[in-house]
């Protein structure tokens, strides 16, 4: 979720940076937008990961 924030965060600034012909806030925009993208590949991982794992305890509680 904090990704998806930063991501929408510099999408905002970007395109403040754009209206306003500001470089230094489009460029930090483009900076957040890619840095929330970054975040939410590792969140999504992390929640792939986190269904592996309850898949895995799953299946070792019905062996018993």
């Amino acid at each position: 979720m904090e990704g998806k924030k930063d991501e929408l965060k510099g999408r905002v600034k970007e395109a403040a940076g754009d209206l306003t012909d500001d470089e230094d806030l489009k460029a930090e925009g483009k900076t957040d937008k890619i840095g929330g993208k970054i975040k939410q590949g590792f969140e999504d991982a992390k929640d792939k990961a986190d269904d592996v794992v309850d898949k895995v305890k799953d299946k070792i509680q019905r062996d018993r």
